[in-house]
């Protein structure tokens, strides 16, 4: 029987139904159509009829009446593997794999196992969290589970390595459940040179575009990465790799940095308060958060800076140029560059589609030619520093796709790309004691590390 089972599962019923067929057909052939042995010896034997018919018990002679008990028992048996055959099949729930596609909608996906409306309307209502699985990225994979009917019995995504979604049928309806991975940590040390851009000798150093994108972050109080580096300048840090199962699976936080500037040395490491918050400061404890970020979007070159003499391109007339010009493609993500409240979010003739905010008492920046909002951008809404608020367009009075960025002080314009902005407060007391024990074994160990790999690359 258990034979039977092991063959249930690795083949399916029309397949297994032929096997039985073909097998039951031979044996009748076997049977119908003896050996010649078999037939020879029908030809000599003889019943004496003096004999007893009780002795004449020859199993050769009733060779008719045992083929067709055979046969019989052979049907029966091949009825019975197969009704157990169909009643596992029946017993085992109906699996779909479905791999999201351009234009895939979870209702799209829903339908094409046969799921309907109704369905998808209890999915998203069983939990806030199982609405995730109607935020689908193409080359996602969702596995459907279904019973005999096609009722569904349960629904799971495996977002990431450490994350999956799930979604089972109970007797109330359905339940979510977020399945989380832990992930072993490993501390790594990476450093590089600058030759021709950040992004390329980063990952020539076995950077992520992510983790390169947040270690400038880190220093783009500082630095401005659009207009500042230059050929020769250093990083390094130490960061988290997440692994499971010995595989990269993800990066954890940057733990500490320093980027060489121009000869100038900035330095950035993490520290935990006692109240769970995180932030990065210098080696001092001073904060490398400035209450504005240089530049409101990433990797973008300066088209136009400051001016008060500028003629303008459309206009073809002298007129000041209150503030910075970023190219970038249609589309690039625009940030704001410090918490505040959006005076305006709106329309105008010259900026075309702008976002004002007021950030405290004193300052003002101002985003223009928008191709459009973030959502929830609107008058009056609040915004936190490095929050998406827009998109680069070329709406207004614009030649071509960027970003005119000003900065405003009690009023008047400034260039933000000289104005000394205000910092964030210093760690101090035994928060600082606290940070100095952990800040000064990772600077020093970056010390190591970049003196070891030099020695490595000594002729």
């Amino acid at each position: 029987m258990s034979s039977i089972k092991t063959v249930t599962k690795a083949y399916p019923k029309s397949h297994l139904f032929t096997a039985c067929t073909l097998f039951f057909l031979l044996a009748l052939a076997f049977f119908v159509f003896p050996s010649k042995e078999v037939a020879a010896y029908r030809g000599q034997s003889t019943v004496d009829p003096g004999q007893n018919l009780a002795d004449a018990n020859d199993p050769l002679l009733d060779d008719d009446d045992n083929n067709q008990a055979t046969v019989e028992a052979a049907s029966e048996t091949a009825s019975a593997s197969l009704a157990e055959i169909d009643e596992k099949q029946k017993e085992q729930p109906l699996k779909h794999s479905l791999t999201v596609a351009k234009g895939d909608t979870l209702s799209t996906l829903f339908a094409k196992v046969g799921l309907g409306a109704n369905d998808l309307s209890q999915v998203l209502a069983s939990s806030a969290g199982a609405k995730r699985f109607s935020r689908l990225n193409i080359g996602q994979v969702l596995e459907f589970t279904l019973d005999e009917q096609g009722a569904l019995l349960g629904l799971s995504s495996k977002l990431s390595a450490l994350e999956t979604l799930v979604v089972d049928k109970t007797e109330n309806g359905f339940s979510f459940e977020r399945k989380l991975t832990a992930a072993q940590i490993e501390e790594r040390y990476a450093h590089g040179i600058i030759e021709k851009s950040l992004l390329e000798d980063a990952s020539a150093a076995g950077l992520s575009y992510a983790l390169a994108l947040n270690m400038a972050n880190l220093f783009n109080y500082d630095i401005d990465f659009a207009r500042d580096i230059q050929p020769g300048d250093e990083f390094e840090l130490i960061y988290q790799q997440k692994r499971v199962d010995g595989e990269e699976v993800g990066i954890g936080h940057i733990l500490a940095a320093r980027f060489i500037n121009r000869g100038k040395i900035y330095t950035a490491v993490r520290h935990v308060d006692a109240r769970g918050q995180a932030s990065y400061y210098r080696a001092d404890g001073s904060s490398t958060r400035k209450a504005f970020i240089r530049t409101p979007v990433d990797f973008t070159r300066i088209s136009s800076r400051f001016s008060l003499g500028r003629k303008h391109p459309i206009l073809n007339r002298i007129r000041a140029h209150k503030g910075v010009d970023y190219a970038a493609a249609q589309g690039t993500p625009i940030k704001a560059t410090g918490n505040g409240k959006i005076l305006f979010a709106g329309k105008n003739n010259g900026y075309g589609n702008y976002i004002l905010i007021q950030h405290g008492k004193h300052y003002q920046t101002l985003y223009g030619h928008m191709r459009s909002f973030a959502k929830g951008m609107r008058t009056g809404a609040s915004v936190q520093q490095g929050q998406i608020i827009g998109y680069v367009g070329m709406t207004g009075l614009a030649t071509g796709p960027h970003l005119h960025y000003e900065f405003r002080v009690n009023g008047v314009h400034v260039d933000p790309l000289s104005h000394k902005l205000p910092t964030a407060d210093p760690i101090v007391g035994k928060e600082k004691q606290r940070f100095l024990q952990r800040s000064q074994p990772l600077l020093a160990r970056m010390d190591l590390e970049k003196n070891r790999q030099l020695a490595l690359r000594k002729p």
